[in-house]
């Protein structure tokens, strides 16, 4: 899309995947957002650097991002995310070019030092960690299978139900079928290995650092029996197993954080049947009548979890956000980009908290542009799913391509 201050924007529709093409898309891709990078960020040189971009695409089919390229590539990436409300803080994120790391070890020590970073002594800030790219027509050089950092085993029992997060399921008996040992003594919030597989190392199971995972215990200011649920939740949210894509350069491994919305863990992780399935155990608790739906009990119940994981987070000195607030932050974000003469692109559905929704400002403002611009982040198929399981590992896609070359 043209735009009178910032240049060229590639943008795709909703229903469309981020392009994985061939040289000359990537060409096209890496004019576009060069040009961005160098009008933002007012850069002189750019005819130079696109004429050694467009040589090394001509060689290799892809090229190699300078650091500030990366790093405002990956910044613009949030700004484009089209389901994250909290936006605002784009220009902020804090991100760590990690591309020579190629082992599993060094991947996993840079995770480690990753958490350390985003939790920032429980004041939360944006991070992303950035490993080596994709490799053009074989894949990814590194993977992470976990969808999150921080994620809590899902246990199947004999009966068919499940210990901890259902969710998890999956990766959990993923980690199991690669030599993963569970604690002794199975819990509802045991912490889940780390998978981590590069184009060199078949899928290696990594115990994460417990010291270094904050958690916290859930309670409510006026309900001293809920504390007694015995709840809790990490406080670090670190996606990683998203795809950036950064003018024709796909990043497969790059990790990022920013800080929890409530409603995020309240009605989401602690609510929904298919997680904790929290609500009719609250809602019986508060001696709601759950025979009935025109009670609202469900409403009810969600409304005190939800009121517990925002008492509970800032009592532990954790940073957390009610919808409300970032709602209207959201609209400054939509100010701050319309000033730059930018459209502001977003799918609504994703924009509003479930607490409170009717109230959201970003509610009722539905004039976004729904397509869905590069650089961003997208979703990537998960590697622990058992129809995956017959797929080749990244070091035999890598061998294939080496001994081709051969």
């Amino acid at each position: 899309m043209a735009c009178p201050v910032t240049g060229s924007v590639s943008v795709v529709e909703p229903a469309d995947e981020a392009p994985v093409g061939a040289a000359a898309d990537v060409e096209a891709e890496a004019q576009d957002f060069l040009r961005l990078f160098h009008t933002e960020r007012n850069r002189p040189g750019l005819a130079e650097r696109l004429a050694q971009v467009r040589e090394e695409i001509a060689l290799t089919g892809s090229y190699r991002h300078t650091r500030e390229e990366l790093v405002y590539g990956a910044k613009v990436a949030w700004r484009h995310s089209v389901r994250c409300v909290g936006r605002v803080r784009w220009a902020g994120l804090k991100v760590r070019d990690r591309r020579n790391v190629t082992t599993v070890r060094g991947i996993a020590r840079e995770l480690a030092a990753h958490l350390a970073t985003g939790d920032n002594g429980g004041r939360i800030q944006s991070v992303m960690t950035v490993f080596a790219p994709d490799r053009p027509g074989v894949g990814p050089r590194a993977r992470i299978w976990n969808d999150q950092l921080i994620r809590y085993c899902g246990h199947r029992r004999a009966d068919g139900s499940v210990l901890g997060d259902p969710a998890q399921v999956a990766m959990t008996e993923a980690a199991l079928r690669l030599g993963w040992r569970p604690p002794p003594v199975l819990g509802r919030f045991d912490l889940l290995p780390w998978v981590i597989e590069t184009a060199a190392e078949d899928p290696t199971v990594v115990p994460v650092p417990r010291e270094l995972v904050r958690e916290v215990a859930l309670s409510h200011p006026d309900h001293p029996w809920f504390a007694d649920l015995m709840l809790r939740w990490h406080a670090l949210p670190v996606i990683s197993n998203m795809r950036m894509r950064i003018g024709g350069v796909d990043y497969s491994c790059a990790p990022f954080n920013g800080h929890y919305l409530g409603d995020e863990i309240g009605t989401r992780n602690m609510g929904d049947t298919a997680r904790y399935d929290q609500l009719r155990v609250v809602a019986t608790a508060l001696g709601l009548d759950t025979s009935r739906e025109d009670t609202l009990w469900r409403e009810h119940a969600v409304l005190v979890i939800n009121q517990a994981v925002l008492h509970s987070f800032r009592l532990a000195g954790v940073r957390v956000s009610d919808p409300h607030t970032e709602s209207e932050l959201f609209m400054k974000f939509c100010a701050q980009e319309e000033r730059a003469g930018r459209p502001v692109f977003a799918d609504w559905s994703w924009l509003n908290g479930s607490v409170g929704w009717a109230a959201l400002h970003a509610v009722h403002h539905r004039y976004y542009d729904v397509r869905v611009p590069n650089p961003n982040l997208w979703q990537t198929d998960r590697a622990y799913d058992p129809e995956a399981a017959a797929e080749l590992t990244l070091r035999e896609r890598h061998d294939i391509a080496r001994k081709q070359e051969d």
